[in-house]
């Protein structure tokens, strides 16, 4: 049957007992069919995502520096890694791979990519302790609900002041993530909440450069996961840290000048649902692009003018794109660093013109300097469309136009990108991209029985060999 997740409850008891009592009492006999088959194919995602990103820069910079700094060693495997960590630097490691490539899933409502977060935690603490698969699984549906559930309550506020949810919502979703494997009741989830809401961090500055956003998920997996073994250790956490005046959403989503009473927030109606499910994890979104998810819907609009038109690089004389104002401000990013370049409307979007395509392939520093790819990003502009904008964050819709040499004008609006629940990858498209992510660091045979596993994964009476099965 159904979680039961009374309407009033929040109204009742605030949003952040409401939550701490949700991710206490999940069953996951109580979870839906179709959103425990969501959170199989979401976490095969993530984990393809870290695998594939456990090779890239910012992920072995993190690894250098821990062992710069001489922490780190221990026993427990991280999916893609192949050095053994402790719990928490495996954590650390596992977020930033799994965010490394922009490859993670994401939760439309909230502009937060959970599983980058939820994932590594669970992973960490789940082989450490020998958790059954049934209690890992029910973990990673505490952890999507709450990164999802607090992301949507803040979103879009704390992107304009400046928050990357992915690091601020995701730490309190570890937390939640830890404290079902192991098993605190309220009171004590409520604790890990209070404690990890000191942790949260993460700003925009990534648009600048750098490769600072990859380490966001691994900060708040990390964090979480400490907030969770604190409460553990039994150290004493505040109450209400959510709604508090002085708590999570008024320092990071603010308040409209008092028009928002963050206390009667239902936290748990927070968002949206997939019409089959009132659990997040069901409404979740996968990459089919290697890219930023608000150009996602610009990729498929020329993507199709080049299948249904015949569209071509050179017959493009402009290409305006119209979109939703957080969308937008990525029409002004370059592409000097793969970061950059994977945040660029104009390259993005020029790739797939160009290349018919937008993979991992596409970002090298050769690709950025393609000139086919620059000469198009000059004849590429970016401006906020109304619709678009009054629909944001329900929808995250594009309108493009492009206006070819010989005076024709292609028109497209997408306003749900491929990849949502509503446009799903299907089982297959899952487990191809899996192997395809996974393949080239395990080989063939063990990534072929990792994923059987991971479809599986809710059977196993111990995680620990998955894990080790997924590390290099």
């Amino acid at each position: 049957m159904d979680m039961p997740i009374p309407d009033a409850q929040a109204a009742t008891t605030g949003p952040t007992r409401a939550l701490a009592e949700f991710v206490a009492g999940l069953d996951l006999a109580q979870v839906d069919d179709f959103a425990r088959h969501a959170a199989r194919r979401h976490l095969i995602d993530t984990l393809g995502a870290m695998i594939a990103g456990a090779t890239q820069d910012a992920t072995l910079s993190v690894e250098k520096a821990f062992a710069a700094a001489g922490i780190g060693a221990g026993a427990v495997p991280m999916a893609g890694v192949r050095q053994r960590y402790d719990a928490l630097s495996a954590a650390y490691v596992g977020g930033t791979s799994g965010h490394g490539l922009e490859l993670d899933d994401g939760y439309r409502a909230g502009s937060v990519h959970p599983g980058g977060v939820v994932v590594p935690a669970a992973l960490a603490l789940g082989a450490q302790r020998h958790a059954d698969g049934g209690t890992f699984l029910t973990a990673i549906v505490a952890g999507y609900e709450a990164a999802c559930r607090i992301a949507a309550a803040c979103h879009p506020r704390s992107r304009w002041r400046g928050f990357h949810n992915t690091g601020t919502a995701g730490v309190l979703a570890a937390a939640c993530a830890a404290s079902v494997l192991l098993r605190h009741d309220a009171e004590q989830v409520e604790s890990a909440i209070g404690t990890a809401a000191s942790s949260a961090a993460g700003i925009f500055t990534f648009l600048a450069g750098g490769d600072v956003k990859r380490t966001h998920p691994g900060h708040a997996a990390r964090e979480g996961l400490l907030a969770a073994l604190l409460t553990e250790a039994g150290l004493p956490a505040p109450r209400g840290a959510l709604e508090f005046k002085d708590g999570f959403f008024n320092a990071y989503a603010g308040d409209d000048a008092g028009a928002v009473d963050y206390s009667r927030l239902d936290i748990l109606a927070a968002g949206d649902n997939h019409p089959r499910s009132r659990f997040a994890i069901a409404n979740c979104y996968m990459k089919p692009y290697a890219a930023c998810r608000h150009i996602h819907a610009m990729v498929d609009a020329v993507l199709d003018m080049a299948t249904q038109d015949g569209l071509t690089a050179d017959q493009v004389k402009a290409v305006e794109i119209g979109s939703y104002a957080v969308a937008a401000t990525h029409g002004q990013v370059g592409w000097s660093e793969m970061t950059t370049a994977q945040m660029s409307i104009p390259f993005v979007v020029a790739t797939a013109i160009a290349r018919g395509r937008v993979t991992l392939a596409d970002f090298g520093e050769a690709q950025r300097g393609d000139p086919a790819v620059l000469a198009l990003t000059g004849r590429i502009t970016t401006g906020i469309d109304a619709e678009c904008d009054e629909i944001y964050p329900r929808k995250r819709g594009a309108k493009v136009a492009v206006t070819t040499t010989d005076g024709r004008v292609l028109e497209r609006t997408v306003m749900e990108p491929f990849g949502s629940a509503s446009k799903p990858l299907s089982d297959a498209g899952v487990a191809e991209k899996f192997l395809g992510l996974a393949t080239p660091r395990l080989g063939e045979a063990r990534a072929e029985a990792a994923l059987e596993m991971l479809w599986r994964v809710d059977g196993l009476a111990d995680i620990a060999p998955l894990a080790e099965m997924l590390a290099a």
